[in-house]
């Protein structure tokens, strides 16, 4: 009997071992931002500034090209990455936007978080954003 209750024991440690994490989304999972700063200054391109949070993956874009990876978050931390971009030629402050955001993202940025905005916060760059209805 107590082989019996030792063998119950430890398959149901072994099972509980392999049972699926909880998600390291923190509650970012399909939810929509609109980028309403970058370092301060409004987007060059508003209509296409955004950034998605699918269950593992984000995708960005601040008017030219985009920019997506995975992601997941530690503490208050988002940890993206290995981020890849597109490449079409972009020029100007819509480039150094994109530069910008990419070079955040890449820098596991402090997440803060109230309501309806979120502030990114890392390596010289700060993003704010608005929830998305839509």
């Amino acid at each position: 009997m107590r082989n019996a209750l030792a063998l119950i024991a430890i398959s149901t440690a072994l099972v509980a071992g392999c049972a699926t994490a909880p998600s390291q989304s923190a509650g970012l999972a399909g939810t929509h931002w609109i980028i309403t700063r970058v370092d301060g200054a409004a987007p060059v391109t508003p209509s296409r500034a955004s950034l998605r949070f699918d269950d593992e993956r984000l995708s960005a874009n601040v008017g030219c090209n985009g920019i997506g990876g995975d992601y997941r978050v530690e503490g208050n931390r988002l940890i993206a990455g290995p981020l890849m971009a597109t490449r079409m030629f972009c020029e100007g402050p819509v480039w150094q936007q994109e530069e910008a955001v990419n070079a955040l993202l890449s820098a596991a940025p402090e997440m803060r978080r109230s309501g309806s905005t979120l502030r990114l916060v890392s390596g010289g760059h700060a993003l704010d954003l608005e929830l998305s209805a839509g």
